[in-house]
Protein backbone atom coordinates (compact mmCIF):
# COMPACT_ATOMS: atom_id res chain seq x y z
CA UNK A 1 0.00 0.00 0.00
CA UNK A 2 1.37 3.34 -0.92
CA UNK A 3 1.36 6.39 1.30
CA UNK A 4 -1.86 8.27 0.56
CA UNK A 5 -0.94 11.69 1.88
CA UNK A 6 2.28 12.68 3.57
CA UNK A 7 0.53 15.06 5.94
CA UNK A 8 -2.04 12.56 7.16
CA UNK A 9 -1.32 8.86 7.62
CA UNK A 10 2.01 7.29 8.47
CA UNK A 11 2.16 3.92 6.76
CA UNK A 12 5.37 2.03 7.36
CA UNK A 13 6.41 -0.86 5.11
CA UNK A 14 9.29 -2.89 6.47
CA UNK A 15 11.68 -4.92 4.32
CA UNK A 16 14.28 -6.64 6.45
CA UNK A 17 16.57 -9.57 7.08
CA UNK A 18 15.37 -12.16 9.56
CA UNK A 19 17.49 -11.24 12.54
CA UNK A 20 16.06 -11.85 15.98
CA UNK A 21 16.47 -8.18 16.91
CA UNK A 22 14.55 -7.01 13.86
CA UNK A 23 11.77 -9.50 14.55
CA UNK A 24 11.44 -8.22 18.10
CA UNK A 25 11.25 -4.61 16.91
CA UNK A 26 8.63 -5.45 14.30
CA UNK A 27 6.54 -7.53 16.69
CA UNK A 28 6.61 -4.80 19.30
CA UNK A 29 5.67 -2.19 16.69
CA UNK A 30 2.80 -4.37 15.49
CA UNK A 31 1.30 -5.00 18.93
CA UNK A 32 1.97 -1.47 20.18
CA UNK A 33 -0.03 -0.09 17.27
CA UNK A 34 -2.83 -2.59 17.84
CA UNK A 35 -2.91 -1.61 21.51
CA UNK A 36 -2.94 2.10 20.70
CA UNK A 37 -5.80 1.52 18.29
CA UNK A 38 -7.81 -0.48 20.85
CA UNK A 39 -7.43 -3.74 18.95
CA UNK A 40 -5.24 -5.59 21.46
CA UNK A 41 -5.20 -5.71 25.25
CA UNK A 42 -3.37 -8.76 26.50
CA UNK A 43 -0.24 -10.86 26.43
CA UNK A 44 1.75 -12.17 23.50
CA UNK A 45 4.58 -14.69 23.17
CA UNK A 46 6.45 -15.67 20.02
CA UNK A 47 9.00 -18.49 20.13
CA UNK A 48 11.38 -20.21 17.74
CA UNK A 49 12.63 -23.72 18.49
CA UNK A 50 11.13 -23.48 21.96
CA UNK A 51 12.88 -20.25 22.94
CA UNK A 52 10.85 -17.05 23.33
CA UNK A 53 12.09 -14.29 21.03
CA UNK A 54 9.29 -11.93 22.06
CA UNK A 55 7.12 -11.84 25.19
CA UNK A 56 5.24 -8.78 26.34
CA UNK A 57 2.08 -7.48 28.03
CA UNK A 58 -0.10 -4.67 26.72
CA UNK A 59 -2.76 -3.05 28.87
CA UNK A 60 -4.62 -3.67 32.09
CA UNK A 61 -5.64 -6.83 33.91
CA UNK A 62 -8.31 -4.92 35.84
CA UNK A 63 -9.83 -1.62 34.76
CA UNK A 64 -11.22 -0.46 38.11
CA UNK A 65 -7.96 -0.76 40.06
CA UNK A 66 -5.69 0.00 37.12
CA UNK A 67 -3.75 -3.23 37.77
CA UNK A 68 -1.55 -3.96 34.78
CA UNK A 69 -1.09 -7.24 32.99
CA UNK A 70 2.19 -9.10 33.46
CA UNK A 71 3.58 -11.94 31.40
CA UNK A 72 2.51 -14.25 34.25
CA UNK A 73 -1.15 -13.18 34.08
CA UNK A 74 -3.71 -15.99 33.88
CA UNK A 75 -6.46 -15.87 31.23
CA UNK A 76 -9.52 -17.94 30.48
CA UNK A 77 -8.70 -19.84 27.29
CA UNK A 78 -12.24 -20.35 25.95
CA UNK A 79 -12.16 -22.78 23.00
CA UNK A 80 -8.38 -23.17 23.17
CA UNK A 81 -9.39 -25.50 26.02
CA UNK A 82 -10.58 -28.04 23.44
CA UNK A 83 -7.04 -29.27 22.76
CA UNK A 84 -6.70 -30.25 26.42
CA UNK A 85 -10.04 -32.06 26.34
CA UNK A 86 -8.90 -33.94 23.25
CA UNK A 87 -5.61 -34.84 24.94
CA UNK A 88 -7.56 -36.14 27.93
CA UNK A 89 -9.44 -38.50 25.62
CA UNK A 90 -6.20 -39.59 23.91
CA UNK A 91 -4.65 -40.41 27.30
CA UNK A 92 -7.71 -42.45 28.34
CA UNK A 93 -7.41 -44.34 25.06
CA UNK A 94 -3.73 -45.02 25.78
CA UNK A 95 -4.70 -46.24 29.25
CA UNK A 96 -7.05 -48.74 27.61
CA UNK A 97 -10.16 -47.19 29.13
CA UNK A 98 -11.91 -46.27 25.87
CA UNK A 99 -11.63 -46.46 22.09
CA UNK A 100 -12.10 -43.66 19.61
CA UNK A 101 -14.77 -45.62 17.74
CA UNK A 102 -16.81 -46.41 20.85
CA UNK A 103 -20.37 -45.14 20.68
CA UNK A 104 -21.28 -42.03 22.63
CA UNK A 105 -24.10 -44.03 24.24
CA UNK A 106 -21.60 -46.44 25.81
CA UNK A 107 -20.52 -43.69 28.20
CA UNK A 108 -23.59 -41.45 28.15
CA UNK A 109 -26.52 -43.89 27.79
CA UNK A 110 -28.99 -41.07 28.41
CA UNK A 111 -28.28 -39.99 24.83
CA UNK A 112 -28.83 -43.41 23.27
CA UNK A 113 -31.12 -41.85 20.65
CA UNK A 114 -28.05 -40.37 18.92
CA UNK A 115 -27.31 -43.91 17.76
CA UNK A 116 -24.12 -44.19 15.65
CA UNK A 117 -22.34 -41.10 17.03
CA UNK A 118 -18.85 -42.07 18.22
CA UNK A 119 -16.10 -40.45 20.24
CA UNK A 120 -14.15 -39.95 17.02
CA UNK A 121 -17.06 -37.99 15.56
CA UNK A 122 -17.08 -35.74 18.62
CA UNK A 123 -13.34 -35.13 18.37
CA UNK A 124 -13.48 -34.18 14.68
CA UNK A 125 -16.72 -32.13 14.87
CA UNK A 126 -18.50 -34.52 12.53
CA UNK A 127 -21.20 -35.79 14.94
CA UNK A 128 -23.96 -33.47 13.75
CA UNK A 129 -25.34 -32.78 17.22
CA UNK A 130 -27.37 -29.61 17.90
CA UNK A 131 -25.75 -26.68 19.70
CA UNK A 132 -26.24 -27.08 23.44
CA UNK A 133 -25.97 -23.32 23.96
CA UNK A 134 -29.04 -22.72 21.80
CA UNK A 135 -30.96 -25.49 23.57
CA UNK A 136 -30.08 -24.22 27.04
CA UNK A 137 -30.78 -20.62 26.09
CA UNK A 138 -34.32 -21.61 25.19
CA UNK A 139 -35.10 -24.21 27.86
CA UNK A 140 -32.91 -23.54 30.92
CA UNK A 141 -33.76 -21.53 34.05
CA UNK A 142 -31.15 -18.80 33.67
CA UNK A 143 -31.14 -17.96 37.37
CA UNK A 144 -29.23 -21.22 37.86
CA UNK A 145 -25.76 -22.17 36.65
CA UNK A 146 -25.92 -25.24 34.42
CA UNK A 147 -23.38 -28.08 34.52
CA UNK A 148 -22.58 -30.81 32.00
CA UNK A 149 -25.04 -33.13 33.74
CA UNK A 150 -27.74 -30.48 33.43
CA UNK A 151 -27.14 -30.25 29.68
CA UNK A 152 -27.24 -34.03 29.31
CA UNK A 153 -30.49 -34.24 31.29
CA UNK A 154 -32.02 -31.46 29.18
CA UNK A 155 -31.01 -33.23 25.97
CA UNK A 156 -32.34 -36.55 27.28
CA UNK A 157 -35.68 -34.91 28.05
CA UNK A 158 -36.06 -32.92 24.83
CA UNK A 159 -34.22 -35.27 22.45
CA UNK A 160 -33.32 -32.50 19.96
CA UNK A 161 -32.77 -33.81 16.45
CA UNK A 162 -29.35 -34.08 14.85
CA UNK A 163 -28.33 -31.37 12.41
CA UNK A 164 -26.89 -33.96 10.02
CA UNK A 165 -25.98 -37.64 10.03
CA UNK A 166 -22.68 -38.62 11.70
CA UNK A 167 -19.66 -38.06 9.45
CA UNK A 168 -21.79 -36.50 6.73
CA UNK A 169 -19.78 -33.30 7.04
CA UNK A 170 -17.70 -31.12 9.36
CA UNK A 171 -19.41 -28.48 11.49
CA UNK A 172 -17.76 -26.93 14.54
CA UNK A 173 -19.60 -28.04 17.68
CA UNK A 174 -19.28 -26.98 21.30
CA UNK A 175 -21.73 -29.77 22.15
CA UNK A 176 -19.25 -32.44 21.09
CA UNK A 177 -16.48 -31.18 23.33
CA UNK A 178 -18.83 -30.63 26.26
CA UNK A 179 -19.76 -34.32 25.94
CA UNK A 180 -16.08 -35.30 25.69
CA UNK A 181 -15.56 -33.47 28.99
CA UNK A 182 -18.31 -35.61 30.52
CA UNK A 183 -16.82 -38.79 29.08
CA UNK A 184 -13.49 -37.92 30.72
CA UNK A 185 -15.26 -37.57 34.07
CA UNK A 186 -17.31 -40.76 33.77
CA UNK A 187 -14.47 -42.95 32.55
CA UNK A 188 -11.76 -41.61 34.89
CA UNK A 189 -14.06 -41.28 37.94
CA UNK A 190 -12.45 -37.86 38.43
CA UNK A 191 -13.65 -34.35 37.74
CA UNK A 192 -12.53 -32.85 34.45
CA UNK A 193 -10.23 -30.42 36.27
CA UNK A 194 -8.65 -33.04 38.52
CA UNK A 195 -8.02 -35.38 35.59
CA UNK A 196 -6.34 -32.74 33.43
CA UNK A 197 -4.29 -31.54 36.38
CA UNK A 198 -3.04 -35.03 37.22
CA UNK A 199 -2.25 -36.24 33.72
CA UNK A 200 -1.38 -33.06 31.80
CA UNK A 201 -0.77 -29.93 33.87
CA UNK A 202 1.34 -31.40 36.67
CA UNK A 203 3.51 -33.66 34.46
CA UNK A 204 4.33 -30.65 32.27
CA UNK A 205 4.85 -28.30 35.24
CA UNK A 206 2.06 -26.04 34.02
CA UNK A 207 1.79 -24.55 37.49
CA UNK A 208 -0.45 -21.64 36.51
CA UNK A 209 -2.96 -23.72 34.55
CA UNK A 210 -6.26 -24.95 35.96
CA UNK A 211 -9.92 -25.50 35.20
CA UNK A 212 -11.68 -22.49 36.70
CA UNK A 213 -15.37 -21.56 36.64
CA UNK A 214 -15.36 -18.09 38.12
CA UNK A 215 -19.10 -17.91 38.81
CA UNK A 216 -19.83 -21.56 39.60
CA UNK A 217 -16.88 -22.10 41.97
CA UNK A 218 -15.30 -18.68 42.62
CA UNK A 219 -11.95 -18.41 44.37
CA UNK A 220 -8.95 -16.11 44.19
CA UNK A 221 -6.32 -16.67 41.52
CA UNK A 222 -3.08 -14.71 41.60
CA UNK A 223 -2.40 -12.50 38.58
CA UNK A 224 -5.84 -13.16 37.11
CA UNK A 225 -6.83 -11.08 34.09
CA UNK A 226 -10.48 -10.04 34.24
CA UNK A 227 -12.32 -10.28 30.93
CA UNK A 228 -14.10 -7.21 29.55
CA UNK A 229 -16.66 -6.74 26.82
CA UNK A 230 -17.94 -3.62 25.08
CA UNK A 231 -21.41 -2.27 25.84
CA UNK A 232 -23.64 -0.38 23.40
CA UNK A 233 -21.89 2.91 24.24
CA UNK A 234 -18.41 1.48 23.59
CA UNK A 235 -17.49 1.33 27.28
CA UNK A 236 -15.55 -1.61 28.74
CA UNK A 237 -17.74 -3.62 31.12
CA UNK A 238 -17.52 -6.92 32.97
CA UNK A 239 -19.88 -9.52 31.45
CA UNK A 240 -21.49 -10.00 34.87
CA UNK A 241 -22.88 -6.47 34.61
CA UNK A 242 -25.44 -7.85 32.14
CA UNK A 243 -27.05 -9.98 34.87
CA UNK A 244 -27.73 -13.69 35.39
CA UNK A 245 -29.60 -14.11 32.10
CA UNK A 246 -26.33 -13.53 30.23
CA UNK A 247 -24.73 -16.67 28.79
CA UNK A 248 -21.49 -16.24 30.74
CA UNK A 249 -23.45 -16.72 33.97
CA UNK A 250 -25.86 -19.58 33.33
CA UNK A 251 -23.39 -21.63 31.24
CA UNK A 252 -20.46 -21.15 33.63
CA UNK A 253 -20.63 -24.66 35.10
CA UNK A 254 -19.94 -26.42 31.81
CA UNK A 255 -16.52 -27.87 30.95
CA UNK A 256 -14.90 -29.60 27.99
CA UNK A 257 -15.51 -26.97 25.35
CA UNK A 258 -13.89 -24.30 27.56
CA UNK A 259 -12.94 -23.29 31.12
CA UNK A 260 -9.22 -24.10 31.08
CA UNK A 261 -7.26 -21.06 32.31
CA UNK A 262 -3.55 -20.59 31.66
CA UNK A 263 -0.60 -18.26 31.08
CA UNK A 264 1.88 -17.63 28.27
CA UNK A 265 4.75 -19.67 29.63
CA UNK A 266 2.54 -22.60 30.62
CA UNK A 267 1.19 -22.73 27.09
CA UNK A 268 4.74 -22.69 25.74
CA UNK A 269 5.51 -25.69 27.97
CA UNK A 270 2.46 -27.40 26.48
CA UNK A 271 3.61 -26.51 22.97
CA UNK A 272 7.09 -27.89 23.55
CA UNK A 273 5.82 -31.08 25.16
CA UNK A 274 3.96 -31.86 21.95
CA UNK A 275 7.31 -32.13 20.13
CA UNK A 276 8.31 -34.89 22.58
CA UNK A 277 6.86 -38.16 23.86
CA UNK A 278 6.20 -36.85 27.38
CA UNK A 279 2.45 -37.34 26.99
CA UNK A 280 1.90 -39.13 23.69
CA UNK A 281 3.96 -40.78 20.96
CA UNK A 282 4.24 -40.03 17.25
CA UNK A 283 1.40 -42.39 16.35
CA UNK A 284 -0.90 -40.49 18.71
CA UNK A 285 0.21 -37.18 17.25
CA UNK A 286 -0.61 -38.40 13.75
CA UNK A 287 -4.20 -38.74 14.95
CA UNK A 288 -4.21 -35.43 16.83
CA UNK A 289 -2.82 -33.30 14.01
CA UNK A 290 -4.74 -34.74 11.06
CA UNK A 291 -8.35 -34.45 9.99
CA UNK A 292 -10.76 -37.17 8.99
CA UNK A 293 -12.57 -38.07 5.77
CA UNK A 294 -16.32 -37.48 5.60
CA UNK A 295 -18.83 -39.66 3.76
CA UNK A 296 -18.50 -37.59 0.59
CA UNK A 297 -14.75 -38.24 0.49
CA UNK A 298 -13.71 -34.77 1.63
CA UNK A 299 -10.78 -34.35 4.03
CA UNK A 300 -11.57 -32.15 7.01
CA UNK A 301 -9.19 -29.58 8.49
CA UNK A 302 -9.83 -30.31 12.18
CA UNK A 303 -7.93 -32.97 14.10
CA UNK A 304 -8.32 -33.68 17.80
CA UNK A 305 -8.76 -30.17 19.23
CA UNK A 306 -6.69 -28.40 16.55
CA UNK A 307 -7.41 -26.63 13.27
CA UNK A 308 -5.04 -27.79 10.53
CA UNK A 309 -3.55 -25.89 7.60
CA UNK A 310 -0.97 -27.13 5.11
CA UNK A 311 0.81 -24.13 3.64
CA UNK A 312 3.20 -24.18 0.69
CA UNK A 313 4.91 -21.18 2.27
CA UNK A 314 4.99 -22.09 5.97
CA UNK A 315 4.57 -25.86 6.07
CA UNK A 316 2.10 -27.57 8.37
CA UNK A 317 0.36 -25.23 10.81
CA UNK A 318 -1.99 -26.22 13.63
CA UNK A 319 -3.84 -23.61 15.64
CA UNK A 320 -6.97 -22.80 17.60
CA UNK A 321 -8.72 -19.64 18.66
CA UNK A 322 -11.16 -18.97 21.46
CA UNK A 323 -13.61 -16.26 22.49
CA UNK A 324 -15.82 -16.17 25.54
CA UNK A 325 -17.13 -13.57 27.99
CA UNK A 326 -14.41 -10.96 27.60
CA UNK A 327 -11.56 -13.19 26.39
CA UNK A 328 -10.04 -13.73 22.94
CA UNK A 329 -7.25 -16.33 22.75
CA UNK A 330 -5.06 -17.96 20.14
CA UNK A 331 -2.24 -20.49 19.88
CA UNK A 332 -0.49 -21.41 16.64
CA UNK A 333 2.25 -23.98 16.08
CA UNK A 334 4.33 -24.31 12.91
CA UNK A 335 5.21 -27.99 13.08
CA UNK A 336 7.82 -28.07 10.31
CA UNK A 337 9.75 -25.05 11.62
CA UNK A 338 9.05 -25.12 15.38
CA UNK A 339 7.65 -21.61 15.52
CA UNK A 340 4.99 -20.70 18.09
CA UNK A 341 2.62 -17.76 18.46
CA UNK A 342 0.45 -17.34 21.57
CA UNK A 343 -1.90 -14.40 22.15
CA UNK A 344 -4.15 -14.04 25.21
CA UNK A 345 -6.53 -11.07 25.37
CA UNK A 346 -8.86 -10.03 28.17
CA UNK A 347 -10.80 -7.55 26.04
CA UNK A 348 -13.47 -8.77 23.62
CA UNK A 349 -14.21 -5.54 21.76
CA UNK A 350 -15.56 -4.60 18.37
CA UNK A 351 -12.02 -3.94 17.13
CA UNK A 352 -10.26 -6.86 18.83
CA UNK A 353 -7.80 -8.56 16.50
CA UNK A 354 -5.37 -11.48 16.52
CA UNK A 355 -2.74 -10.54 13.87
CA UNK A 356 -1.73 -14.06 12.88
CA UNK A 357 -1.00 -13.19 9.23
CA UNK A 358 1.28 -10.32 10.21
CA UNK A 359 3.15 -12.43 12.78
CA UNK A 360 3.74 -15.15 10.19
CA UNK A 361 5.21 -12.61 7.78
CA UNK A 362 7.56 -11.28 10.44
CA UNK A 363 8.70 -14.77 11.44
CA UNK A 364 9.53 -15.71 7.85
CA UNK A 365 11.16 -12.45 6.80
CA UNK A 366 8.40 -11.24 4.51
CA UNK A 367 7.40 -7.66 3.87
CA UNK A 368 4.85 -6.49 6.41
CA UNK A 369 2.87 -3.27 6.56
CA UNK A 370 2.09 -1.65 9.90
CA UNK A 371 -0.18 1.38 10.07
CA UNK A 372 0.67 3.76 12.86
CA UNK A 373 -2.01 6.05 14.25
CA UNK A 374 -3.69 6.76 17.57
CA UNK A 375 -7.34 7.41 18.43
CA UNK A 376 -8.16 10.94 19.58
CA UNK A 377 -10.99 12.70 21.38
CA UNK A 378 -12.92 15.17 19.22
CA UNK A 379 -15.68 17.72 19.73
CA UNK A 380 -18.68 18.41 17.52
CA UNK A 381 -17.19 21.79 16.70
CA UNK A 382 -13.91 20.28 15.52
CA UNK A 383 -15.83 17.90 13.23
CA UNK A 384 -17.85 20.58 11.46
CA UNK A 385 -15.16 21.17 8.81
CA UNK A 386 -15.66 17.60 7.52
CA UNK A 387 -19.44 17.82 7.08
CA UNK A 388 -20.84 17.84 3.57
CA UNK A 389 -21.59 15.72 0.53
CA UNK A 390 -18.63 14.13 -1.28
CA UNK A 391 -18.49 12.93 -4.89
CA UNK A 392 -16.09 10.57 -6.68
CA UNK A 393 -15.74 10.29 -10.44
CA UNK A 394 -15.40 6.53 -9.98
CA UNK A 395 -18.69 5.94 -8.12
CA UNK A 396 -22.30 6.54 -9.22
CA UNK A 397 -23.39 7.68 -5.75
CA UNK A 398 -22.32 10.30 -3.24
CA UNK A 399 -21.36 9.98 0.43
CA UNK A 400 -22.87 12.32 2.98
CA UNK A 401 -20.74 13.14 6.02
CA UNK A 402 -22.55 14.52 9.06
CA UNK A 403 -22.36 14.85 12.86
CA UNK A 404 -24.63 12.95 15.25
CA UNK A 405 -24.29 12.80 19.05
CA UNK A 406 -20.75 14.15 18.88
CA UNK A 407 -19.53 11.58 16.34
CA UNK A 408 -18.89 11.74 12.61
CA UNK A 409 -21.06 9.52 10.40
CA UNK A 410 -20.98 8.56 6.76
CA UNK A 411 -23.95 7.54 4.61
CA UNK A 412 -23.65 6.35 1.02
CA UNK A 413 -26.52 7.90 -0.94
CA UNK A 414 -27.66 4.65 -2.55
CA UNK A 415 -30.40 2.09 -1.98
CA UNK A 416 -30.19 -0.18 1.08
CA UNK A 417 -27.17 1.66 2.48
CA UNK A 418 -27.11 2.39 6.21
CA UNK A 419 -25.20 5.16 7.98
CA UNK A 420 -21.86 4.11 9.50
CA UNK A 421 -20.07 5.62 12.47
CA UNK A 422 -16.53 6.92 11.96
CA UNK A 423 -13.97 6.80 14.78
CA UNK A 424 -11.44 9.64 14.91
CA UNK A 425 -7.66 9.23 14.80
CA UNK A 426 -4.66 11.48 14.51
CA UNK A 427 -3.98 13.42 11.32
CA UNK A 428 -7.63 13.63 10.23
CA UNK A 429 -7.99 9.88 9.79
CA UNK A 430 -11.44 8.34 10.39
CA UNK A 431 -12.19 4.63 10.41
CA UNK A 432 -15.25 2.40 10.35
CA UNK A 433 -13.80 -0.91 11.47
CA UNK A 434 -16.95 -2.96 10.83
CA UNK A 435 -17.02 -2.01 7.14
CA UNK A 436 -13.22 -1.80 6.73
CA UNK A 437 -13.55 1.84 5.64
CA UNK A 438 -10.82 4.46 6.06
CA UNK A 439 -11.31 8.13 5.27
CA UNK A 440 -8.57 10.75 5.32
CA UNK A 441 -9.90 14.30 5.07
CA UNK A 442 -8.13 17.35 3.68
CA UNK A 443 -10.35 20.37 4.45
CA UNK A 444 -7.93 22.76 2.74
CA UNK A 445 -8.38 21.07 -0.65
CA UNK A 446 -11.97 19.95 0.10
CA UNK A 447 -11.07 16.33 -0.63
CA UNK A 448 -11.27 12.98 1.10
CA UNK A 449 -9.16 9.88 0.41
CA UNK A 450 -11.41 6.83 0.72
CA UNK A 451 -10.17 3.26 1.19
CA UNK A 452 -12.30 0.14 1.60
CA UNK A 453 -10.32 -3.07 1.39
CA UNK A 454 -8.25 -2.87 -1.80
CA UNK A 455 -10.40 -0.09 -3.26
CA UNK A 456 -8.93 3.44 -3.11
CA UNK A 457 -10.88 6.46 -4.31
CA UNK A 458 -10.60 10.25 -4.23
CA UNK A 459 -13.72 12.18 -3.21
CA UNK A 460 -14.28 15.92 -3.62
CA UNK A 461 -16.61 17.93 -1.43
CA UNK A 462 -19.54 19.43 -3.36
Amino acid sequence: MKQLNLTFLLLVTFCYSTTAQTKVELLDSLFTNLYNYGKFNGNVLVAEEGKPIFEKSYGKAEEQSGRLLTTESVFELASVSKQFTAMGIVLLQKQGKLKYDDLLSKYIPELHFYGPVTIRHLLHHTAGLPDYMDVMDEHWDKTKIATNDDVIKTFARLQPKVVFAPNEKYEYSNTGYMLLGSIIERVSKKTYGVYLDKFIFKPLQMNHTLVYRSRFQPHKIENYALGYEQDSTGKKVLPDSYGKAYYSYFLDGIVGDGMVNSSLEDLLRWDQALYTDKLVNQTDKEQIFNGTTTLDGKKTTYGFGWMIKNSDKYGKIVNHSGSWAGYVTFIERHLDHQKTFIALQNNYMRRTKIPSAEVRKILYGEKVEIESYKPIQVTSQSLEKYEGVYTSADLPFKIKIYIKDGFLYGHAQAKKQRPFKLDAFENQVFLCEDANIKMIFNPESHTMDYTQGAKKLLFTKD
